[in-house]
């Protein structure tokens, strides 16, 4: 084995590459970047996409203090209760955290205990200098126990290998009850069987943000444990199950209940280590049982070197010269760019659809976790153009898969473990098939993946549908949030047309592209901002831009952050603002106000302001790359600059918001590499600038992508000039198929603005509205 290389970045925090090229992609991620502040990343070991995500968890108090460990972890705390081996990667609500598995010595502790009292419970206290990480691999010193654990996983398996102290007993606790839910709370049953002194499996159903979730498992031991001790903890009853294996011939093999504990016990080995296998199913025990045929070894460097080599294959379709900091923020973001949408299915393609049902793959991978409304924006455009074709049609596979078992008949809104939470609004799977369609990513049943779109787009029950069909907007005093979902469907609508008019499906496109202008039905000329109207016409009042609450008018945002969002249309809008000096006026309002920090601080997902924009949310994401549609891209990229600047450092707390299953990383790469895909469905790319020197995307279909910043520096911010292939490139866009095509943009960087460059009607990008 190759080895570790060990790299201690801003921070203080270290992390293990287990590589000898100190250049590769591996070595330059920082897993804890988003592990502090508001990122809700974790820093434990998982594949590119893998269903295992097995990381620490350090927090349990209580369900309602659970928003700041939604990923089970937080850098800022100092005790660790235990490894669990499913988690979200940034999301803004908490749920996962399934199996928690602690190794302990001495003393059998049956809660976790609390964070601010030393050994009250099996939790142990850490040091951030004695714990490593890398993509594939977690390790640290539980101090409290004196055990090193380490981790790593293959897709659907995780492999823990414990060190216990010379002298002590190995011990292990394995926990059904929620590692970030309250479990009285949250669980609706679990069980546990014990099949032989080596394999134990189980199950929990749970009632979190997808109710009736159910995850199944099977645990082996690589030493026999001498004894064991199984409970139902449920409200303080201690329902014993069995002492010892074959004690007296009356031991229970299977107990059930909401809290079930249990403590293995296996003497002291001769090496002083102890290793477990982790197999997960959505299907059964036996599912379980058999996907631990994925990881046959019990090699720990064998393993963790496979995790490693899967993460530098991912990693490497794109190659990134740099400064070591910004180098770092970079393939970190791509490393976040590829933990979800996550593997859910069995190594025979079983997996547990919407229906709750066991459902069959063929032909393709059944995927889940689709953060959609996030993720649609720059991370499946990202993942078009770094994953295998493969990758991206088994996306939407999943999604027709969805649609298809769903009770409802539309296509996923937030799914997870392959059931619905009706978290968010729209129905953003549309544009991302519509996408991958547009670009030519489609070994897909096109017909029916189309039918599946418009289905969604036409179920009246779901988000106020039936009232944007009958008023051709979603009237405020009918439905909340009404003006975020009038822009946000149309938007919807429009990727449907674009996709049946390649298609030849003229009716659908007609009707659609018309749908796709709904958007001005919000839009108050008067004041210059999108507005909620009632089902009479009227605009509501008292009308304030900047006021954001849950269940208002507006979805996890304001007036101030949703008047841009009609990405489709961007020159309908500059009409409505009354020309490009006035669209360029009033975003730059945007940007430059004077904000009390007070009026969003109710908003948890608001942050990461730059006056009234929000870049920790994703309404805000495209908004910076509109001055290209305005004539002015000279002053997107001082905007970039700034949210750069103010808005990603390579530190744990270095994301400004929730990174939501990858979006906020997409953003960073898109942008550091020098443009953004701000319609999805377009096939365009807005040009932005470059933050690296040399980016080589390394395509799907073979070729090489090179973009290339000449006299890049800080203060050579502005795009002077572009070539594409050696030809001078004067539009601010540039096309999927440029890109796929193969060859090289060079960007000549300088410290003052070049306002001619990009600025004419005929550079400026595409948008339903022909300009005037």
């Amino acid at each position: 084995m190759l080895a570790a290389l060990t790299v201690i970045v801003s921070g203080g925090m270290t992390f293990s590459a287990c590589a000898a090229d100190k250049n590769s992609p591996v070595a330059a991620v920082n897993v804890f970047i988003g592990t502090g502040g508001d990122g809700h990343t974790f820093p434990g070991a998982t594949r590119p996409f893998g269903m295992v995500q097995l990381s620490p968890d350090t927090q349990v108090r209580h369900f309602k203090q659970s928003y700041p460990w939604a990923a089970g972890y937080r850098y800022e705390d100092d005790s660790i209760l235990g490894f669990s081996h499913t988690h979200f990667s940034g999301t803004g609500h908490s749920d996962l955290g399934d199996i928690l598995v602690m190794p302990y010595s001495g003393e059998t502790k049956w809660e976790p205990g609390y964070p601010e009292r030393a050994y009250s419970g099996y939790r142990s206290r850490f040091s951030h200098q004695q714990e490593k990480a890398e993509p594939g691999y977690y390790s640290v010193k539980l101090l409290d126990h004196a055990i090193d654990a380490e981790l790593t996983a293959s897709d659907r398996v995780g492999l823990h290998r414990y060190r216990y102290a010379k002298g002590e007993e190995a011990r292990m606790m394995v926990d059904l009850r929620s590692s970030i839910y309250d479990y009285k709370t949250k669980n609706l049953w679990s069980s546990m069987r014990v099949r032989s002194n080596t394999l134990v499996t189980g199950m929990r159903e749970t009632r979190g943000w997808a109710p009736g979730r159910q995850l199944y498992f099977a645990m082996q031991f690589s030493t026999p444990f001498q004894s064991r001790d199984i409970q139902n903890r449920e409200d303080g009853v201690e329902y014993r199950g069995f002492a010892g294996p074959g004690s007296n011939g009356k031991d229970k093999v299977k107990i059930e209940g909401k809290a079930i504990v249990a403590s293995f016990d296996f003497g002291m080995p001769t090496d002083q280590t102890v290793m477990v296998k982790v197999a997960i199913s959505a299907v059964s025990e036996e599912g379980a049982i058999a996907n631990l045929q994925e990881m046959p070894s019990w090699d720990f460097a064998v393993e963790r070197q496979k995790a490693s080599d899967a993460w530098h294959q991912a990693l490497s379709a794109v190659q990134i010269e740099a400064k070591p900091e910004m180098r770092t923020m970079a393939y970190t973001a791509l490393y976040h760019s590829m933990m979800g949408p996550s593997l859910f299915m069995d190594i025979d393609g079983q997996y547990r659809g919407p229906d709750n049902q066991v459902h069959q793959a063929n032909g393709y991978r059944f995927h889940s976790t689709f953060s959609l409304w996030d993720t649609y924006r720059a991370l499946h455009p990202l993942l078009s153009l770094i994953q295998p074709a493969q990758r991206n049609t088994d996306f939407v596979k999943s999604l027709v898969a969805s649609q298809q078992h769903s009770p409802d008949g539309i296509l996923p809104v937030w799914q997870f473990h392959g059931l619905e939470t009706w978290c968010m609004i729209g129905y953003h799977a549309v544009p991302v098939i519509a996408d991958l369609y547009m670009k030519g990513i489609n070994d897909f049943d096109a017909d029916a993946a189309l039918n599946a779109m418009v289905k969604s787009a036409e179920y009246g029950p779901y988000g106020g549908l039936q009232h944007y069909m009958k008023y051709g907007y979603v009237p405020t005093d009918l439905e909340p949030e009404a003006a975020s979902k009038t822009v946000e469907y149309a938007f919807d609508d429009w990727t449907i047309a674009r996709m049946a008019e390649k298609m030849g499906k003229a009716d659908i496109a007609k009707k659609f592209y018309a749908r796709a202008q709904n958007y001005r039905n919000v839009f108050d000329v008067r004041t210059g901002f999108i507005r909620a109207r009632k089902a009479n016409g009227e605009f509501r009042v008292p009308f304030d831009p900047a006021v954001s609450n849950f269940g208002s008018d507006y979805t996890e945002g304001s007036a101030w952050q949703y008047s841009w969002y009609m990405p489709h249309d961007n020159a309908g809008l500059i009409a409505m603002l009354g020309g490009d000096a006035a669209a360029i006026a009033k975003i730059d309002q945007v940007f430059d106000a004077k904000v009390d920090e007070k009026i969003y601080a109710h908003m948890e997902d608001i942050s990461g302001l730059i006056g009234h924009y929000a870049h920790g949310n994703e309404p805000s994401h495209h908004v910076a790359y509109l001055y290209n549609y305005f004539g002015a891209p000279w002053k997107t990229q001082a905007r970039l600059q700034q949210i750069v600047d103010s808005q990603y450092q390579a530190k744990a707390d270095g994301l400004s918001g929730n990174d939501d299953l990858g979006q906020m990383s997409a953003w960073l790469a898109f942008t550091s590499f020098g443009f953004y895909p701000v319609a999805p469905g377009s096939n365009e790319y807005i040009i932005g600038r470059p933050f690296l020197d040399k980016t080589v995307l390394n395509l799907p279909n073979g070729k090489r992508f090179t973009i290339r910043a000449e006299n890049l520096s800080k203060a050579n911010m502005y795009v002077g000039s572009v070539r594409l292939n050696g030809q001078a490139l004067h539009r601010n866009f540039i096309t999927h198929e440029q890109i796929t095509a193969g060859g090289e943009l060079v960007f000549v960087m300088q410290s003052k603005p070049n306002k001619e460059w990009g600025s004419k009607l005929d550079a400026r990008p595409y948008t339903q509205t022909a300009y005037q």
